[in-house]
């Protein structure tokens, strides 16, 4: 069965390994008077049977199944960081419904992801991205891909010197002109 998945992908990428969850989205009520409400990702599951429409969780939650968090080996740098933090988060993009779409819930996520790498991207490019408590499940599945796809970049030694060496032949100066 795994030969069979792997045979779709080109000999030299891997196919990304893939956890279907849902994202709990909660709407707080806020005493104010240019806002009466505050979206954000409360909570993300893993999946265990796949469901198609968000569920009403209460009066302020709602389940949003049929997302998945995808591990890719070249993003293992991104788990890594996550990994080694104090408390490993899983990142939710989510947007606001368009006007005129009045089903609930408002607020509805878009991506899910564990590398911080990608979610400071997603932050970069102005979306909104809440932080949440990662699963157990998945931080275990985390450890072992990171264990066996990172290798940190060695660390090169600075040369004393180096950074005015380029300065000194762009002026035209050498050792030999300063000594004559």
């Amino acid at each position: 069965m795994i030969d069979k998945l792997y045979a779709a992908f080109p000999r030299n990428s891997m196919p990304p390994l893939r956890f279907p969850v849902s994202v709990i989205m909660q709407r707080v009520a806020l005493d104010n008077r240019w806002a009466n409400e505050r979206w954000e990702a409360f909570a993300v599951e893993v999946e265990t049977a796949p469901a198609s429409a968000a569920v009403a969780l209460s009066e302020s939650r709602w389940r949003c199944p049929g997302l998945e968090i995808e591990l890719h080996p070249v993003e293992a740098e991104g788990y890594y960081l996550n990994l080694s933090a104090r408390d490993p988060k899983v990142f939710v993009l989510w947007r606001m419904a368009e006007p005129g779409d009045d089903a609930e819930p408002r607020a509805r996520p878009f991506i899910v992801t564990v590398s911080y790498n990608e979610a400071a991207r997603f932050l970069d490019a102005g979306e909104q991205v809440d932080a949440v408590p990662m699963p157990a499940a998945l931080l275990a599945a985390m450890e072992s891909f990171v264990a066996k796809h990172y290798k940190p970049e060695p660390r090169k030694k600075a040369k004393r010197n180096e950074l005015y060496e380029g300065e000194e032949r762009h002026r035209g100066t050498t050792e030999e002109d300063r000594g004559r």
